[in-house]
């Protein structure tokens, strides 16, 4: 298997991942019925982020901490819903990728998500 090296790379792993995470019914609702995501519009703004978190090139400038906490005022996220997202991310990930790239990623993930738990519990 190859690494993450592209955005490219990328954008398959978020196509892969939302796929998963929309049938899930244990977090679907959020992106469905609560943030109403159009899925394809909400891709290459994910393909952004991720291609600046994992390999330092793009254009992401959106507060994603924020987009997080208004989406958290409408529902509540909990420790069960990032638990299934990192899930769903590694699972994704390693599906598809191998490599120093793909672990980075997968260690960012865990990093945002863990970031994210504290911020939204706190806020």
């Amino acid at each position: 298997m190859k690494d993450i090296e592209t955005r490219e790379d990328i954008a398959l792993l978020m196509r892969e991942f939302y796929n998963r995470l929309l049938t899930d019914p244990a977090i679907s609702y959020i992106f469905t019925d609560v943030a109403k995501i159009d899925l394809e519009a909400h891709l290459p703004h994910l393909t952004d982020f991720w291609e600046l978190s994992v390999l330092h090139t793009g254009t992401y400038k959106k507060n994603v901490m924020q987009l997080h906490l208004d989406l958290n005022s409408k529902e509540r996220l909990t420790n069960t819903h990032f638990d299934v997202w990192l899930g769903h991310f590694n699972q994704s990930v390693d599906d598809l990728f191998s490599g120093s790239n793909a672990e980075k990623i997968k260690t960012r993930a865990l990093s945002i998500a863990t970031i994210m738990k504290i911020k939204i519990h706190t806020a």
